[in-house]
């Protein structure tokens, strides 16, 4: 009968061990937000009217499920047992078929999630002349945005502040980047435009951080499945 392959063996144990590492690392970074004085007080300098907890929450669950995984891949292979190997095989099945399921999503709703996403963006123009505190907590995050990113608004430019459009003033900047309005040298672009052309300029980087994590993970699964047969046949 065929053996284990040593190779496979102690590659599967030193990539789930790394894996682990990288799970603790994100757990430990996450509890150590949620729970410390100086997490809170990162967590609290937050302005947008998102609850900061829930991306901490996310990071949480993120770092643990990959140390669960990294450690059934790691005893996996060392012990040899077929049961930890087809967990972490079905552990990592699913995410890659998430990966796959969220981009196919994506590209089927393309439109309709621009549609959401400008009349959510449509709603929040409406904060730029309100008065209340969330409308001031919005107003303040978005001038700070505007001043490190040199946008203006957030549809329409200018328009969007209706008389209190100050904060888009840009004395200092070449004319390039400037438009007149009602007089005064404002900054042409919308700060959601800024977004759009930023995310458009890193789409291949960050299609190729998909892709290449998908190859891991076709190659943890690949590797999970020889070695799983191979001690089946011992």
């Amino acid at each position: 009968m065929a053996g284990v392959s040593g190779c496979i063996k102690y590659s599967m144990f030193v990539f789930n061990f790394l894996f682990w590492l990288c799970g603790l690392l994100i757990l430990a970074l996450a509890i150590w937000i949620r729970v410390s004085k100086d997490g809170q007080e990162i967590l609290n300098k937050g302005e947008s009217g998102m609850n900061p907890y829930v991306a901490v929450d996310i990071l949480i669950a993120v770092g643990a499920t990959i140390m669960i995984l990294g450690f059934l891949g790691c005893c996996g292979a060392m012990r040899e047992s077929r049961c930890m190997l087809l967990l972490f095989f079905i552990g990592l099945l699913l995410i890659l078929l998430l990966q796959v399921a969220a981009g196919i999503v994506g590209a089927a709703f393309k439109s309709e999630s621009e549609h959401i996403l400008n009349e959510t963006l449509q709603k929040n123009t409406d904060l730029l002349s309100g008065t209340d505190d969330n409308a001031k907590a919005f107003q303040d995050a978005l001038i700070n945005f505007q001043k490190e990113f040199k946008c203006c608004g957030l549809l329409n430019g200018a328009a969007d502040w209706g008389t209190k459009y100050e904060s888009c003033n840009c004395i200092d900047e070449p004319n390039t980047s400037c438009t007149e309005y009602e007089g005064h040298l404002v900054y042409k672009q919308p700060c959601v435009s800024f977004i759009k052309d930023l995310v458009k300029k890193h789409a291949i980087i960050i299609i190729g951080i998909a892709f290449g994590l998908a190859v891991v993970e076709i190659l943890g699964l690949i590797f999970s499945m020889v070695l799983f047969c191979q001690i089946g046949s011992k």
